[in-house]
């Protein structure tokens, strides 16, 4: 599932995880599930990305994301049990995005056969290249403009972030608006 596919690609990661009537769902339960979802996201991310990912590659998408979502909770005091994230601390998230932020090959010039070349100084596999790219506008995302527009959805078993992009959005979507109004109108029983 594509969950609220405008939002930047840090907040579509941590909304990997979704909720609906019938539970709390993971969409990256695979190697190929990461994968369609690196390709799906962003052109950056897929321009590498050929077969699957390794598990390795998929756990670490996992803890990246988990990650995310403890940082989004500790930005914006989300009380949701729900929405809670595996990783025990935000001191654990900083490091999990600062370790995979990391993992982003630095470039250097080189000379060979007498001309110029663009280098990675260290070669990785595809994915951790993006999950690194991911990393890196996650911090982005947390410390610039967005970070005061980063918002949990309050809609009655919601469990998705969002950017604000209007004063007066509450909720992730219209389906989860309509969701809260009618749940305030039901009242109390």
């Amino acid at each position: 599932m594509s969950v609220l596919p405008s939002e930047p690609a840090p907040v579509r990661l941590m909304n990997t995880v979704w909720a609906d009537s019938a539970g709390v769902h993971d969409d990256l339960t695979t190697p190929a599930a990461l994968r369609d979802w690196l390709v799906t996201v962003d052109h950056r991310y897929a321009a590498d990305v050929r077969g699957d990912p390794r598990r390795a590659e998929l756990a670490e998408a996992k803890l990246l994301r988990d990650s995310l979502r403890r940082l989004a909770a500790f930005a914006i005091a989300d009380p949701r049990p729900a929405a809670q994230s595996p990783v025990d601390s935000v001191d654990d998230a900083v490091a999990a995005v600062n370790w995979a932020a990391k993992q982003l090959p630095n470039a250097q010039l080189v000379i060979r056969g007498g001309r110029l070349h663009h280098d990675r100084l260290v070669p990785t596999s595809p994915a951790r290249v993006a999950l690194a790219a991911l990393a890196r506008d996650s911090i982005d995302m947390f410390t610039g403009p967005s970070a005061t527009k980063l918002r949990a959805c309050y809609g009655p078993g919601c469990v998705v972030y969002f950017v604000r992009s209007h004063p007066r959005r509450e909720w992730c979507s219209e389906t989860c608006g309509n969701r809260a109004r009618a749940a305030r109108d039901e009242g109390p029983a």
